[in-house]
């Protein structure tokens, strides 16, 4: 009973401790002029969305959303395919340095990102996709840990279902996309969502690429709005809100899926 009670507890101030800034900065965007340095503080959104609409309407910020969201989107399916396709050849296919292969990715995996940007940078520039979508997005098409967590899902998967594939002259593209694909959903849910968070958070890539406000993400633009509104703190707010909106929402909707991820549960009771 206490043991529970403990856990419970526990669970709930770690929430609380990670949903106050969020809350916070819900507060300052909808309340009134100068509640950010109001003592005491000021706990209750008062809900005037007159900044957020005001950010909206009389900037460029919808046009940063959506650059965020086409980028964010055609990374996502890049990263998706690559991975699945990816995973499947080191888990099911058997070819000389299979295992070597499997060694490399991880190895790249602790790569700091840092060190690769001075030679994508390099690539980028000879291949003229400077301050260019295309850019933003090829150079994260892969993934190393959505090529991790398909190839795990996919090594659990029963060699029955891709006999049976087999015998129904079902070819292998086929079998992935149809069969082995959709049994992976936490692996396609976790990839999604980690590589939607990457991509929407990307600051440093943009700010070498681009020099262009038309094809900049909402991160750099954010940061210009820092200093453009560093004493409206109203207007500042409400694009952080904006900015935030778009990852609880998709951490929402992906979130069961990535604890089956994390506890192999889907894939425990499928064996």
């Amino acid at each position: 009973m206490w043991q529970r009670l403990l856990l419970y507890g526990s669970r709930a101030l770690i929430g609380i401790v990670f949903v106050i800034p969020i809350y916070w900065v819900l507060v300052i965007a909808t309340g009134y002029h100068g509640a950010a340095y109001a003592l005491p503080p000021v706990w209750i959104p008062l809900f005037h969305w007159e900044p957020l609409i005001y950010v909206l309407t009389h900037t460029h910020w919808s046009r940063y959303v959506l650059n965020s969201v086409f980028i964010s989107a055609m990374t996502i399916i890049l990263v998706v395919i690559t991975s699945a396709l990816a995973g499947y050849a080191l888990a099911e296919l058997r070819f000389p340095g299979n295992s070597l292969y499997f060694y490399a990715v991880l190895g790249v995996m602790m790569l700091p990102q840092q060190a690769l940007l001075v030679p994508q940078y390099v690539v980028m520039y000879h291949l003229h996709l400077l301050n260019s979508y295309t850019g933003l997005i090829i150079p994260f098409g892969a993934s190393t840990s959505g090529i991790f967590l398909f190839r795990q899902f996919f090594k659990k998967l029963p060699v029955s279902y891709r006999e049976i594939a087999r015998l129904e002259g079902v070819n292998t593209l086929r079998y992935i996309w149809g069969v082995a694909v959709p049994l992976a959903r936490p692996a396609v849910a976790t990839t999604v969502l980690l590589t939607f968070i990457a991509s929407w958070n990307q600051f440093q890539w943009p700010l070498i690429m681009t020099n262009s406000a038309s094809i900049q993400p909402i991160e750099l633009a954010l940061s210009h709005y820092m200093q453009a509104y560093q004493a409206n703190w109203r207007e500042l707010t409400s694009a952080a809100l904006i900015a935030l909106a778009p990852i609880v929402l998709v951490f929402a909707l992906t979130q069961q899926h990535i604890v089956n991820a994390v506890a192999g549960g889907e894939m425990a009771q499928k064996e």
